[in-house]
């Protein structure tokens, strides 16, 4: 009796080690919904990784981002925008796209995308919902207020 609760209890103690953190941060602890950004330029890399997914962009055009600056644009997690119709031969190095989304909070060229756009007009949203991000309409998923 002894030794199977021994063998329970370790058991218990082995799948609770095993369970990832479920840290995750706020939208608004790290992005601004009053800064939105819109960026246009070529996928340079994207990293399907937990527990979001990021879309490294070079920027071109920008009035006031240099040519060739690189942001990092979040997305929701893979499994999310996998379902939404992102694929990984969606966004290889050297896509065109548009991103529209928030800036982050302390100036660096990171923001939180929303909307992706590519070159033929098709549309996929990538942000998260259910951290604090703004309800602005743009998730289909999202209850109304």
């Amino acid at each position: 009796m002894r030794r199977n609760i021994a063998v329970v209890l370790a058991c218990v103690v082995l799948a609770l080690a095993t369970v990832p953190v479920a840290a995750h941060h706020a939208f608004s602890a790290e992005f601004d919904a009053n800064r939105p950004m819109h960026l246009e330029g070529v996928v340079v890399k994207m990293e399907w990784i937990n527990p979001h997914a990021w879309v490294h962009l070079e920027v071109q055009g920008h009035a006031t981002i240099p040519d060739g600056t690189v942001w990092m644009v979040e997305g929701g997690t893979p499994n999310t925008l996998l379902r939404r119709g992102f694929s990984k031969q969606s966004l290889l190095p050297g896509t065109e796209i548009i991103v529209d989304g928030y800036q982050a909070k302390d100036g660096s060229d990171k923001g939180n995308g929303r909307d992706l756009t590519f070159k033929d007009g098709r549309k996929l949203f990538m942000g998260s919902s259910g951290t604090g991000a703004p309800r602005d309409g743009r998730d289909a998923t999202e209850p109304p207020r």
